[in-house]
């Protein structure tokens, strides 16, 4: 039975290159590693060479380490990875839920109820606020 590996977490100290050569190194050989979090979770150039010896079946990634990765980029020529551009969660509900918890937001902060510091991509602005 094929074990994969997928990938769902916020990128935080805790979880930057949580995949790492030594993990991918515990990973079978006719596994599949799949980030749909976003790319730093993924130790991008253990995860080549993963993909360059076989030592694991395969990746698909929707995110990377640089976003776009250039166009001379050794990823462009495994033949073992699938990239999409940054949509994996670009399906119509989850667009509709991203536009409703965003107006959700903001009626709370105009209502003067604040914000979800939660829902913050820039935690420096917290203190700000």
């Amino acid at each position: 039975m094929r074990e994969n590996v997928s990938l769902h977490c916020p990128l935080m100290p805790q979880t930057h290159h949580l995949i790492n050569a030594e993990r991918l190194s515990l990973m079978k050989q006719d596994a599949f590693l799949i980030n749909t979090a976003r790319g730093a979770v993924v130790d991008q150039a253990a995860l080549v060479t993963a993909l360059q010896t076989k030592s694991i079946a395969g990746a698909a990634l929707d995110s990377f380490e640089e976003e776009p990765p250039p166009s001379d980029s050794v990823l462009w020529t495994l033949p073992n990875l699938i990239a999409t551009p940054h949509i994996g969660g670009a399906s119509r509900s989850a667009l509709r839920n991203m536009a409703v918890q965003s107006a959700t937001h903001i009626i709370s902060v105009l209502e003067g109820r604040g914000y979800d510091s939660q829902a913050l991509a820039n935690k420096n602005l917290a203190s700000a606020a």
